[in-house]
């Protein structure tokens, strides 16, 4: 196909005279169309739309009429015609595009107002089936918008209620809109086509059961622009819908580090759920104290005394409502961010005498909405299935001589879910559903229980009777030996070494209950 580009865009400001109105989204149509029509804009507009406008009492003509071609096959089809596509695409600075708007007897449109059938809305109700799904699809909606963001050197287009104000401001005030105006709402406009096309191509994935699809297709709204990346230098800005799962109610706004360990200490708490109390400290991500206890205050005590220095100046997240108690010991150091589902009477007023401090209400936790997890890589994106696996005692299978005790067995399922969230190589050592050492990101398995003991020891935190939680199998036979000079009495791993017999007769040599979960929870 061969074009004939102008050799420039004229950045001047544009006159409107015509309008065409058709939106799915009725908020705020009419007040302006009366804004329109008071600056003498002729106004067109199709079906339930033209109705509203006519209702309100301001002239509006039917795209019908300037077609010549009725609406059919139930509304599909109403705006994909040359008469109205001509009107929006025509260059009118070029004299050769008015010369044959004359000649097909077309008039020029400036403005397209079109937002789009409510397809996300629609798959997100329970039990939409396809067909349903379908017809919530727009097909001249994105054209009409498409071709107005394209020809946005001659024509403005808006895309959602909420530009209505600003561009009634601008337009009352000069009469025009501004070039600049026009290319920032064209690049909006874009960008909402786009993340249409996305929320479609990912629903037909997801009802193909194509998990991971071929084409990776991401579109999230701007949340908010960051002070800053993981460091200064570096600019940031966070993408998507926080909203749903958080609300900071109090203290400055979260950075880019404080949502990666928000995001961390979620998806810990997402696998405790609504179990006994709990409290988790992180720093940098990495859990560093992690307990269940019979109130909320003695978790967080437990978990504090795994690790009583890494935890200045990190975050702690709780599963139950924050209790005054709970709250003034985690106030007895430096804590930036405090998590919680509800903030008791009095909490909040104490916890906010420190200004910087960040209280963040948790509304909801990552679940199977969130099916897959994205890293940025050279050249492109990693994108996989989250690693929302559980075990239960069931799922266990023991080989060794000895069983677990009902003790071992509980701390084991612990340490488990715990280790889940420590950075490879992970080691955690339990003990009355607390951690008593954590070990991770270390290049070998032995050194992560090596830092693990030494934590433990720093805590001066006996590990006798303790159990040992590994995210992945015990290479050789040491890392065993290790955890039973220690004191751990248990154990549990993934298995599938080629070592197996010798770790697990090493094991059996120190009377050690070991249990395999044949699950793997590498964590890079």
């Amino acid at each position: 196909m061969s074009l004939k580009p102008l050799s420039s865009l004229p950045e001047t400001s544009l006159s409107i005279n015509r309008a065409l109105i058709s939106v799915s989204d009725k908020t705020g149509i009419v007040s302006l169309a009366t804004s329109l029509h008071e600056h003498e804009v002729e106004i067109l507009s199709t079906g339930g739309t033209a109705k509203i406008i006519r209702d309100a009492g301001i002239p509006v003509k039917d795209v019908s009429d300037i077609t010549k071609f009725p609406e059919c096959l139930d509304g599909r089809v109403k705006t994909l015609h040359p008469n109205i596509h001509a009107g929006i695409l025509a260059r009118t600075s070029h004299q050769p595009d008015r010369d044959e708007l004359k000649t097909l007897d077309v008039e020029p449109i400036q403005l397209v107002v079109v937002n789009l059938y409510p397809f996300k809305e629609t798959i997100a109700l329970p039990d939409v089936i396809p067909a349903i799904a379908s017809e919530n699809i727009d097909i001249g909606g994105p054209t009409m918008i498409r071709a107005a963001a394209k020809n946005f050197a001659h024509v403005a287009v808006l895309t959602h209620p909420d530009q209505y104000a600003s561009f009634l401001e601008e337009f009352q005030q000069s009469k025009s809109i501004s070039f600049k105006t026009r290319r920032t709402l064209a690049r909006k406009a874009f960008e909402h086509t786009a993340d249409y096309d996305v929320a479609i191509s990912n629903y037909f994935n997801k009802i193909d059961e194509n998990e991971l699809p071929e084409q990776l297709s991401v579109s999230f709204p701007k949340s908010a622009d960051l002070r800053y990346g993981e460091n200064p230098h570096q600019k940031a800005s966070v993408y998507g819908r926080q909203a749903d799962y958080i609300n900071c109610f109090h203290g400055k706004e979260l950075s880019f580090n404080n949502y990666l360990d928000i995001d961390s200490a979620l998806n810990l708490m997402a696998d405790f759920g609504n179990d006994a109390p709990t409290a988790a400290i992180f720093k940098h991500t990495v859990p560093c104290g992690i307990a269940t206890a019979d109130t909320l205050n003695n978790a967080y005590k437990r978990a504090f005394a795994t690790d009583t220095v890494s935890p200045f100046g990190g975050i702690v997240i709780v599963n139950r409502p924050l209790d005054l108690e709970t709250a003034k010991s985690i106030d007895s150091i430096f804590t930036e961010i405090i998590l919680a589902p509800e903030f008791e009477e009095g909490v909040t007023e104490f916890l906010s005498q420190k200004k910087n401090r960040r209280l963040v209400k948790v509304l909801s936790y990552p679940g199977d909405k969130d099916s897959s997890q994205m890293r940025s890589i050279f050249g492109g994106a990693l994108c996989q299935q989250a690693d929302r696996a559980a075990v239960t005692a069931s799922d266990l299978k023991i080989v060794t001589k000895r069983s677990p005790s009902n003790e071992e067995l509980q701390d084991l399922l612990f340490g488990w879910r715990v280790v889940k969230h420590v950075k490879s190589n992970g080691i955690v050592y339990a003990k009355g559903r607390a951690t008593c050492g954590i070990g991770t990101g270390q290049t070998s398995r032995v050194e992560s229980s090596v830092i693990a003991v030494r934590k433990a020891m720093n805590e001066n935190l006996s590990l006798k009777g303790s159990i040992i939680a590994s995210d992945a199998f015990f290479p050789f036979a040491d890392g065993v030996i290790a955890a039973a000079q220690s004191g751990a009495t248990a154990i549990i791993q993934p298995g599938g070494s080629i070592r197996d017999e010798e770790v697990i007769n090493a094991a059996n040599e120190h009377n050690m209950a070991m249990v395999l979960t044949g699950i793997r929870h590498f964590k890079h």
